[in-house]
């Protein structure tokens, strides 16, 4: 499946900025079995200099200056991305969840997708024990490490309300999970607290969601929105596998990756400091299209009315 992105963030401010530094993570990533055809980035006003570079987990990232005064940040990011079906084994195929733990923990690679990278705790994902007593319901003695995986998964989404005024992008994970309210990225770091109590690795996925109208109503542009979920090393033979707790689905075609890290702060899509007093309002617009439904509306468009009947 090709996809069209279209990513529009606008920052409008209260009083003049004289100075923005930003770090953009607005490239969709190539790996697995995603591949990146084309990427633009355009911010307005220009900045002043503009660096490229990878993160940490290789995500390509651009760092821009703007020191002139602004009212107003607009920064649009337009990909095409090719997402392929993937095969795996069956859930229940996958080797107990103990061996998964004990391999991850022998590896000595510090390659950006080591399972060494995605063990330890974080600020935004500490181990808690009673999240981490929350999944282990799931990780039965000889489980099979991507069925127990799947169903903590479910767990999440029957058991939390999406709610997305009841949090914030700094709510901690335990705040979310005594709430049983949040969003994706609660959710997202509530499951990766849960399964690293557990001495399993997990990553943090920022990225899109493609989502349809409901039936017989038009798509509305800007519909769609920047996402957030779960990957879990299942074992050399699974290798890593997203879990999406939102929507208690895996994470295949549907899902465009942007990039993987230990949590939100390592793929924040945007990030960085401005200099400028008053208050600001942020507006994030988002478009993901199926390419050949773009090509069959053209030429729907291009057909007279007449020939409909």
């Amino acid at each position: 499946m090709i996809y069209e992105i279209g990513h529009r963030t606008t920052y409008t401010y209260e009083k003049p900025v004289s100075f923005a530094r930003c770090v953009l993570r607005l490239t969709p990533t190539t790996a697995g079995l995603q591949s990146l055809l084309e990427s633009k980035v355009t911010v307005t006003p220009e900045p002043s200099s503009t660096l490229h570079g990878r993160g940490a987990f290789g995500e390509a990232t651009q760092t821009i200056i703007i020191d002139r005064p602004h009212e107003k940040l607009i920064i649009e990011a337009k990909s095409r991305v090719d997402v392929r079906t993937s095969v795996q084994l069956g859930l229940h195929d996958s080797v107990p969840w103990e061996a998964v733990r004990a391999s991850a923990n022998a590896s000595r690679s510090l390659a950006a997708d080591s399972p060494a990278s995605f063990l330890y705790p974080t600020r935004r994902t500490p181990i808690i024990a009673a999240i981490t007593d929350y999944a282990r319901v799931s990780f039965t003695p000889g489980r099979p490490v991507s069925d127990a995986a799947a169903e903590l998964m479910t767990r999440i989404r029957n058991d939390f309300v999406y709610d997305p005024s009841a949090t914030t992008v700094s709510t901690p994970a335990l705040e979310a999970f005594e709430a049983r309210h949040g969003v994706c990225q609660d959710f997202a770091h509530i499951m990766i607290c849960g399964v690293r109590g557990l001495g399993l690795p997990a990553a943090y996925v920022s990225g899109y969601l493609r989502t349809s109208p409901p039936p017989g109503r038009p798509r509305l542009e800007g519909a769609d929105a920047t996402h957030a979920w779960v990957s879990i090393w299942c074992g050399n033979d699974q290798g890593w596998i997203g879990f999406d707790p939102t929507n208690a689905v895996l994470a295949q075609t549907s899902h465009i990756v942007l990039a993987n890290g230990r949590d939100y702060s390592d793929v924040a899509p945007i990030d960085g400091i401005i200099l400028a007093p008053g208050a600001q309002t942020l507006k994030v617009e988002v478009n993901v299209v199926p390419e050949d439904e773009i090509i069959a509306a053209a030429a729907a468009a291009r057909v007279p009315a007449m020939a409909k009947f």
